[in-house]
């Protein structure tokens, strides 16, 4: 899935883990999480130029995700719940609490639980390219009325 943030955000990523018998999977994708976030946060810099917020809906098949990011500075994170898939929110609420940014997935559609996940991660690359895309007419400053 991290692929498809990769792909569809337009983004260069290495992430290196080891996994240990003794912690189980869900810190393994709790600090994917935190440590993309961290990672994001730092290269972000002060946000200087870029648009912000990013929003996009993504299709897999039956499935239908929308995912709208703020890189507002203030962590918040309100998703839809997918199946029985509680795994991959730890991956996002890691990623929110350390990118510092309001996010909000949502499912609209769809029954397979594996295309609502897919179509998500999809969404969430995009979002996050719109997201960070410089725009020229903001320079020098942040993009925001405070």
């Amino acid at each position: 899935m991290l692929d498809q943030i990769t792909n569809n955000g337009q983004i260069d990523l290495t992430i290196k883990t080891n996994v240990y018998s003794h912690i189980d999977h869900h810190h393994t994708i709790e600090d994917i999480g935190i440590a993309m976030g961290k990672a994001f946060k730092k290269a972000l810099g002060k946000k200087i130029g870029i648009k912000r917020y990013g929003c996009s809906y993504v299709p897999m098949d039956e499935s239908l995700s929308r995912v709208v990011i703020d890189l507002s500075g203030r962590p918040s994170l309100h998703m839809t719940k997918v199946g029985k898939f509680d795994l991959f929110r730890e991956f996002f609420k890691g990623w929110v609490n350390n990118c510092k940014s309001t996010l909000h997935i949502d499912i609209l559609k769809g029954f397979n639980s594996h295309h609502q996940i897919e179509s998500i991660f999809k969404s969430f690359g995009i979002s996050i390219r719109k997201a960070i895309t410089k725009d020229k007419r903001i320079t020098n400053k942040l993009y925001s009325t405070k």
